[in-house]
C-alpha cells in the first residue's frame, strides 16, 4: 500500500520507494527538513534489506530485455523521460528549492533544462558507439560497448536532480538498469524523478529509487555482488567505504569527490572580470564541489583585487532561495552549519584574518555570511580541507612558480580557475595538477568533455565517451582478413 503524498508548497510528492515500476512503502521512515527554516517537510520511507533486495531483483529481471534493445530503440524512452521532466519543471524547481535550498530561479532556468539535456544528449551519443570498426592489416575489429548490468547511482544533496540525470543519462542509454539512492538530507527530487520516469513509460525495473541513509541502505547496495557498477558523488570518507565494499567483489567504481580548487589571479588579469567571477564562488552558499575556493593572487594586484571582490560581494543578496532575486541561500543542515563555522573559528584562532563575514547571518539559523579569510599558511586546515560552505581563502604569490606550488599543494585536484592575459593564463593553467581548469571563465560544462578529478578528488571521468567507457563492458570482436590456420609455430 502506498503512503499518503507529501505536499511541499503545492507540489505533491511520494515518500515511498519506486521499485519495479510501482511505489513501495516501508515501516521505517526518516524526517526531511527544509533548509531555509528547518521546518519539517515530512517523513520519507527508509530502505531496509527487503527493499534493497527487491530493487536488485527487479533491475536484474529488467536487464535482459532493456539491454537487448539497440541504442536507437532506447532513445525514445530517454527522450520521453526528458519531456516528462520538462512538464514538471516548476514542480522540480519548487521541490528542490525547499528540499535542498537550491535557488529556485536557477533550477527553473538552468538546472531543469540541463537535466533534460543529460538524458537526450547521451541517448543520441550512444547511437555512435555500436560496432565501431578498427581495420588493421591482419583483421577487422568490431569494438562494442555492451551494457554492464545493474548500476547503483548515489548522488549528493547539493544538486540532486542535475547529478542524478548526469549519471542516469549514459547508464540507461548504454542499456544498463539502475538503482538510484538519493541523498538522505534531500531525497524528494529523486522521488519526483521516478514519477517522470514512470510517465515516460520506462519498463518496470529499468529505473528504481531506494531511499535511505548511506551507512545502511547505501552500504547494502554497494556491497552486493550482483551489482555491476557503482557511480558516486560525495565525500572522501564515504567514497573509501564504498570502494572497500565494492572492491571486495571487484566492482568498478566512478568516484567524484569534490575539491579545494585554486582560483589564480595573475598580475596581468582583468581584475574586475576576475572579481565578478570570484563572487560566483559563493553560489549555492558555497556548496559546490567545483568552486575555486582558494584565491591565489599576485601580490602586485592583491589590494585592488580584494577591493573589486568586496564590491561584488557587498551586492550579493542573501535570503530565501524561493525568491527570484536571492543569490545566496541556506546551508543544507544544522550539522553542516556547525562544520562550516567550526572551520572559520579554528582558522581565526590560529591567526587568520577575516576580511569579511565569518559568522551566521541574520536571515536565519541555516545561513552563513559570505566569508573571506587571509593571513594563512599553506598547511592550515582551512587551506587544505574542503569546507563546503560560503567560505573562501586568499593567499598571495610573487611569481608563477610560487602560485603553482600553492595551487598544487593540496591533496585535492578537481577543478580550478586562472585569470590573466590569455596565453599567460593558459601556460599557468596547463601546469596546475587538476582534472579541469577554466581560463578567464568559470562553470562552462560541455557534455562531450571529460569531467572528474585527480588525487583525493576522485577516480574516473564522466562525460562523452568517458561515461560509456565506465558504464559499458568494452568488447573487441576480431575477424581475420585471411583464413586462419592454427599453429604452434613461432613464425
Amino acid at each position: 500500500m502506498s503512503s499518503p503524498l507529501l505536499q511541499v508548497q503545492g507540489v505533491d510528492v511520494s515518500p515511498d520507494h519506486y521499485i519495479d515500476g510501482r511505489r513501495v512503502a516501508s515501516a521505517t521512515t526518516f524526517e526531511v527538513f527544509r533548509p531555509i527554516d528547518q521546518q519539517l517537510l515530512g517523513r520519507v520511507c527508509e530502505g531496509e534489506a527487503e527493499h534493497v533486495e527487491s530493487a536488485i531483483q527487479a533491475a536484474r529481471r529488467a536487464f535482459g530485455a532493456w539491454a537487448a534493445l539497440t541504442a536507437a530503440q532506447r532513445q525514445p524512452f530517454l527522450d520521453r523521460f526528458a519531456e516528462e521532466i520538462g512538464k514538471r519543471a516548476d514542480a522540480f524547481s519548487v521541490l528542490e528549492s525547499n528540499d535542498a535550498g537550491v535557488l529556485q530561479s536557477r533550477m527553473r532556468h538552468g538546472v531543469v533544462p540541463r537535466s533534460m539535456l543529460n538524458l537526450t544528449w547521451f541517448a543520441r551519443h550512444a547511437l555512435g558507439l555500436q560496432d565501431r570498426p578498427i581495420e588493421t592489416e591482419q583483421a577487422s575489429h568490431r569494438v562494442r560497448h555492451d551494457p554492464a548490468g545493474v548500476v547503483v547511482i548515489i548522488t549528493p544533496w547539493n544538486s540532486p536532480l542535475l547529478l542524478s540525470t548526469w549519471k542516469l543519462g549514459p547508464a540507461l542509454a548504454a542499456g544498463n538498469t539502475c538503482i538510484l539512492k538519493p541523498p538522505e538530507w534531500a531525497p524528494l527530487t529523486c522521488s519526483l524523478l521516478a514519477d517522470a520516469a514512470h510517465a515516460a513509460g520506462l519498463p518496470p525495473g529499468v529505473f528504481n529509487v531506494v531511499q535511505g541513509a548511506g551507512a545502511s541502505t547505501g552500504a547494502k547496495l554497494v556491497a552486493d555482488p550482483r551489482i555491476a557498477r557503482v557511480s558516486f558523488t560525495g565525500s572522501v570518507p564515504t567514497a573509501r567505504l564504498i570502494a572497500q565494499a565494492a572492491g571486495a567483489n571487484l566492482v568498478p567504481c566512478s568516484l567524484e569527490l569534490g575539491g579545494k580548487s585554486p582560483f589564480i589571479v595573475l598580475a596581468d588579469a582583468d581584475l574586475e572580470g576576475a572579481a565578478a567571477t570570484g563572487a560566483l564562488m559563493y553560489r549555492n552558499a558555497g556548496q559546490v564541489c567545483l568552486a575555486g575556493t582558494r584565491f591565489l593572487v599576485h601580490e602586485a594586484v592583491a589590494e585592488r583585487f580584494v577591493a573589486a571582490l568586496r564590491a561584488q560581494v557587498e551586492r550579493l543578496r542573501v535570503g530565501d532561495p524561493r525568491e527570484p532575486d536571492t543569490e545566496v541561500g541556506p546551508i543544507i543542515h544544522p550539522r553542516q552549519v556547525e562544520r562550516v563555522l567550526g572551520y572559520v573559528q579554528r582558522a581565526v584562532d590560529g591567526g587568520a584574518r577575516l576580511l569579511w563575514g565569518g559568522s551566521g547571518h541574520a536571515f536565519g539559523a541555516q545561513y552563513v555570511q559570505p566569508t573571506l579569510l587571509t593571513n594563512l599558511k599553506q598547511d592550515d586546515e582551512i587551506v587544505q580541507n574542503e569546507v563546503f560552505g560560503p567560505v573562501l581563502t586568499l593567499q598571495t604569490f610573487a611569481d608563477d612558480d610560487e602560485a603553482l606550488q600553492m595551487a598544487n599543494g593540496t591533496d585535492y585536484g578537481l577543478g580550478g580557475v586562472c585569470y590573466g592575459a590569455t596565453e599567460h593564463a593558459i601556460a599557468v593553467a596547463e601546469r596546475v595538477r587538476t582534472g579541469f581548469i577554466w581560463v578567464n571563465s568559470f562553470g562552462i560544462r560541455d557534455l562531450e568533455a571529460p569531467f572528474g578529478g585527480i588525487k583525493r578528488s576522485g577516480i574516473g571521468r564522466e562525460g562523452g565517451d568517458w561515461s560509456f567507457e565506465f558504464f559499458c563492458d568494452v568488447k573487441d570482436v576480431v575477424v581475420p582478413r585471411k583464413p586462419f590456420k592454427a599453429s604452434f609455430s613461432q613464425r
